[in-house]
């Protein structure tokens, strides 16, 4: 079982003592594609899975989900959240045992969700259906002073609702003078780096476990393809995420290093439960 850097007691002391109002941001990585966004005092959950629920659903089954990286923080503690996204409606990026615990402690905590995910996300969580904030590909809401603007991914291709809307998405998070990219689950489809490159990305958060048909889930980018979606989006960093989660779906970050090394394309690999900050920013290292 991999430990996490920081967890628990010593992690909310490092998200305490980093909330320092100067202008700039800190991400921690909570494991699978899960983040905290902290800037200027407003905490946004990107896609987080804290809990045990997928190993449980699938421990007496042909497909058991065995956790390889300890649970970085019980997700009860993380109520000072203001913000939390679902990209999509898979376990990993909406669980009811992660937000569930958050919104019975935080009744003002915001959820940006799909749109066409709604009602699915308000079921899984037994919440109001009027109550998250619905993005959908080519559409942006702003929320707490954060904009999130929609970018449809495919996981594995554009799924789209009998009303057009996309049920997977990628989110640009913008605030201040920082823009990020989420994206999600997601392989690479024509005309995905197009559309992110004129957001001017600073910093990418990309899948790398890639796909596999005996896996029977679908796939995401492998690390090979997200160092250069990073560098055709022209994003100024990659961190790779989706790994070291379940030991059936995970992929080793060697290939993405030794990519992005070769492009020229500034990455970071974090591990579970690490602080990046924006200040290093013309400093990446592995």
């Amino acid at each position: 079982m991999i430990r996490p850097l920081q967890s628990d007691d010593a992690l909310l002391a490092d998200i305490r003592a980093s909330d320092r109002r100067d202008g700039s941001f800190r991400l921690w990585w909570l494991g699978q594609s899960g983040f905290l966004l902290q800037w200027q005092g407003v905490h946004v959950l990107l896609d987080p899975y804290l809990s045990d629920s997928l190993t449980r659903k699938y421990g007496q089954t042909d497909k058991p989900h065995i956790r390889m990286t300890e649970l970085v923080i019980d997700p009860a503690r993380l109520a000072f959240v203001d913000i939390a996204t679902s990209t999509h409606s898979h376990t990993d990026h909406l669980d009811a045992e992660t937000l569930g615990p958050i919104l019975a402690r935080n009744l003002g905590l915001k959820l940006v969700i799909a749109e066409a995910n709604r009602g699915f996300a308000a079921d899984r969580l037994g919440i109001d259906p009027a109550l998250p904030v619905g993005v959908d590909d080519g559409t942006t809401v702003e929320v707490s002073g954060i904009r999130f603007s929609g970018i449809a991914s495919a996981h594995e291709s554009v799924e789209r609702d009998e009303q057009g809307r996309s049920r997977f998405l990628g989110y640009v998070v913008q605030f201040g003078n920082w823009t990020i990219y989420h994206s999600g689950d997601t392989v690479r489809y024509p005309g995905m780096a197009e559309k992110l490159r004129p957001f001017g990305i600073r910093v990418a958060l990309l899948p790398i476990n890639g796909r596999a048909p005996e896996r029977r889930v679908p796939g995401n980018l492998f690390g090979q393809e997200a160092a250069q979606l990073a560098k055709d989006m022209a994003a100024k960093l990659v961190i790779p995420c989706h790994f070291d989660m379940f030991a059936f779906n995970t992929a080793s970050p060697d290939e993405f290093r030794r990519e992005c090394a070769r492009l020229d394309q500034p990455y970071r690999v974090l591990q579970c439960g690490e602080q990046w900050d924006s200040e290093s920013l013309s400093k990446p290292h592995t």
